[in-house]
């Protein structure tokens, strides 16, 4: 069975043996990192910005960045050379010279044959569009594969995921506010109104990061925004922070059918952290819509919350289904490449440093709680409870894994 952190106990407190290694000076470890440009489902973004390979070499490690990686999140190559990264030409040399690769969206099917034995991978695992015969191809060669998804400090915060579901809040209004235009099919209007005209209804599935990020910048725009979640506590939360300019519901049956039949946007935001979103809109309701209204299923990379929608790309974007545009593009914050770029560099960069503050990726899983509970495959096991039941697979604990040196 999987057990977060064991009920909640620290390392030293958990199934870990209370022994602690004494200090022998300094263990820093020279760690080789590659940077891959990505390839998948039209990504823009790239793991590493500039200044953040700079601090790495700062610090005594090797970075290799593969030319072009951040091409289209404009970063030049002679911006990473001269932050001191080495720039190679293609992504075989980078699998092939370095031990630790860092990615935005888990290696192509181009990508796995250049898994070498026992490498260690940390990228986006995309629960959505993963399956079992990857996984199992991780296990054979023993890597290490720590998800963006499952990585959840001690504060039991999720950075990464946060970093990009406030990019993915705004951008689902903004993405919206486009598609009601009479120019894109939508009905016409404007999310604000004017002076007697009313404005827009945006319905939120779920007062989470994105959905609060998408109710503030809905009501930026001038919109009357509903939101709905199951948990009351997160609902009571948001309208706090937004100072009651939201109206909140239970995301009960028919709480749903009411706020879907007048919207004029659904934003989907409802996720389970490590599993597929909820289902919570029908086709049904769908049908029940108004045409030229606009579905934005943010969490489509999970599954998406809404029954109709299936994954789009930023070159096809958009399909109609009842006569209602849905927008379902997994990577969404790859239209702000830069800003995504920054903002994920400013967060892996410290647990990168963290693993050369140790021996080896086994000592960085053992004192560093989000790389531990990021970990999704680990000496040859499943290692994510979440992941088992999807496949039908077994699974063992992380922490059992690593206190008894398996």
């Amino acid at each position: 069975m999987e057990l977060p952190s064991i009920q909640g106990l620290s390392i030293e407190a958990g199934v870990l043996t209370m022994e602690k290694r004494a200090p022998v000076g300094e263990r820093r470890a020279a760690l080789s990192i590659g940077v891959p440009r990505e390839v998948s489902n039209e990504e823009r973004r790239v793991s590493l910005s500039p200044s953040g390979v700079a601090t790495l070499v700062a610090n005594g490690h090797r970075v290799v960045v593969e030319h072009n990686a951040g091409q289209q999140a404009h970063f030049a190559d002679n911006e990473y050379s001269e932050a001191g990264a080495e720039i190679v030409d293609d992504a075989e040399s980078i699998y092939q010279r370095c031990q630790l690769i860092v990615k935005v969206g888990p290696p192509s099917t181009e990508e796995l044959p250049y898994l070498r034995e026992r490498q260690v991978l940390i990228s986006a695992l995309h629960l959505g569009g993963t399956s079992a015969s990857f996984l199992k191809r991780l296990m054979d060669l023993g890597i290490t594969g720590i998800g963006y998804e499952f990585i959840r400090d001690s504060d039991g915060t999720l950075p990464i995921v946060r970093m990009m579901h406030e990019i993915m809040g705004s951008m689902a209004v903004q993405i919206a506010a486009r598609y009601l235009e009479s120019g894109e099919g939508g009905k016409g209007v404007m999310l604000g109104g004017i002076s007697g005209v009313p404005p827009s209804n945006v319905v939120i599935l779920g007062a989470g990061v994105v959905g609060e990020w998408a109710a503030r910048t809905a009501l930026g725009f001038g919109a009357h925004v509903v939101v709905l979640d199951t948990d009351l506590g997160a609902l009571r939360k948001l309208e706090h922070y937004l100072d009651r300019g939201i109206t909140t519901a239970m995301a009960t049956d028919q709480y749903i059918r009411s706020a879907v039949l007048s919207a004029d946007v659904i934003i989907g935001a409802a996720m389970s952290a490590g599993q597929r979103s909820p289902v919570l809109v029908t086709e049904e309701m769908v049908a029940g819509m108004r045409p030229g209204a606009v579905i934005v299923d943010a969490m489509i990379d999970q599954g998406g919350c809404v029954e109709t929608s299936r994954p789009t790309t930023h070159s096809h974007p958009t399909f109609r289904v009842h006569d209602v545009i849905h927008y379902c593009v997994p990577n969404m914050p790859s239209n702000a490449a830069r800003t995504a770029t920054y903002s994920l560099s400013n967060v892996l960069v410290p647990y990168l440093l963290s693993i050369g503050d140790v021996a080896s990726i086994n000592d960085a899983l053992w004192s560093n709680v989000g790389l531990r509970s990021g970990a999704y495959v680990y000496r040859r096991h499943l290692t994510k409870k979440s992941l088992a039941s999807m496949f039908g697979m077994p699974h063992r604990d992380i922490e059992l894994l690593i206190a008894s040196g398996i």
